[in-house]
């Protein structure tokens, strides 16, 4: 199943697409009609139709050249311009310009805009319909203040619309970036304090230990006493050293669950997931609170890392919590290394652990302990 932006991506491209083969049949319809009653010649209105056809049918593809970033002009969108001017160029010599196809120059304009600075659109799009107004009004004998201001009014119209819906997938793309770097930075940090407390705890000892030993070698030949004395001293630093590890690798096993909570709803909201927790836990054993603790981090974890959510909810209630978000991916069901880490934790506890879809499209973790 594609991502959220590539989702919303695919949206925004099929929604241009359908707006541009509408403008396509309409065109197409309003030209055939006027033919009709006007008596154009046929070879005209082949003409017309044959670059109509072949002008609409570039555009799909001159605008996703540009859709990902503003790149270089592209010999598609030249010809897309010259199919354009030739279109404008076979109006008819007399009556009122009802052949609304002179609008496919507003169009080229729109998706040249996503190929230029908006100084360069404005520079192009006052020559696009300058030129058209000059050939036009004179051709046909139409108003020139109507046309002109129904050409300016088009061609905004048309630039603004595509601008602004590139604009909208640019800032879909970079929120799911901006919360992949968050998530990103979360995990960071946590390997950060983990690796500063093991310096805290090492980086002296071992320096101590490694003098101590340097200073028991030198001494071995020459003072047997003294350089047992020293080594007497590595064992029992060593000793400590290994104590104070162990007491460092005990703590970051025994979480407290309200922190834990707390530090799992701050991390989904800095990636813009909402969470709402309702937890009775006061009955609770504090091994039971641990257990909950690991469950709740790495569900925590597990959203951050895996899903797409915007919403979860944490509900805790006499050993029993169930953490539930709308982040379903479509991947396969087979847990991770860390959920299954957590489910032989709690089964070995005398608990039971579940995590998988729900028939209403959600993710459910389920972890209950002995109370």
């Amino acid at each position: 199943m594609a991502t959220r932006p590539e989702t919303a991506r695919k949206i925004l491209v099929h929604w241009m697409d359908a707006s541009i083969g509408l403008m396509f049949v309409m065109f197409g319809i309003f030209f055939v009609t006027d033919a009709v009653q006007r008596a154009i010649p046929v070879a005209r209105t082949a003409a017309v139709m044959a670059l109509l056809t072949a002008c609409f049918a570039l555009a799909p593809f001159v605008m996703r050249d540009a859709y990902e970033h503003r790149a270089k002009p592209t010999p598609k969108l030249v010809v897309m311009g010259v199919l354009a001017a030739a279109l404008v160029v076979l109006v008819p010599e007399s009556g009122e310009p009802r052949f609304h196809y002179i609008d496919v120059a507003a169009v080229w304009l729109s998706l040249a805009a996503l190929y230029l600075p908006l100084w360069g659109t404005a520079l192009l799009g006052v020559l696009v319909v300058g030129l058209t107004t000059l050939y036009v009004v004179p051709t046909t004998g139409t108003s020139l203040p109507g046309f002109l201001l129904a050409e300016t009014f088009t061609s905004l119209a048309l630039v603004a619309t595509m601008l602004v819906w590139r604009w909208l997938w640019w800032v879909i793309r970079d929120a799911h970036k901006s919360r992949e770097a968050r998530a990103r930075l979360a995990v960071a940090e946590e390997r950060v304090r983990f690796a500063r407390d093991l310096h805290d705890l090492l980086g002296r000892s071992l320096s101590v230990i490694s003098l101590k030993s340097e200073l028991a070698a030198k001494l071995a030949t020459k003072d047997a006493g003294r350089a047992a004395a020293e080594m007497a001293a590595v064992r029992e630093l060593a000793g400590e050293s290994l104590f104070e590890v162990q007491q460092a690798v005990h703590g970051y096993q025994l979480l407290d669950l309200d922190e834990e909570l707390e530090r799992v709803r701050a991390a989904l909201a800095a990636t813009g997931v909402s969470c709402s927790i309702e937890a009775r836990t006061d009955e609770l054993s504090h091994a039971a609170r641990t257990l909950l603790a690991w469950a709740v981090r790495e569900g925590g974890t597990n959203i951050l890392k895996h899903s797409t959510a915007t919403r979860c909810a944490i509900r805790i209630d006499g050993g029993v919590l169930e953490m539930v978000n709308d982040g379903v991916t479509g991947r396969q069901e087979t847990p991770g290394s860390g959920l299954r880490g957590l489910s032989e934790r709690l089964v070995t506890a005398g608990g039971s652990f579940s995590a998988g879809s729900t028939a209403g499209g959600e993710f459910l973790l389920r972890a209950v302990v002995p109370a």
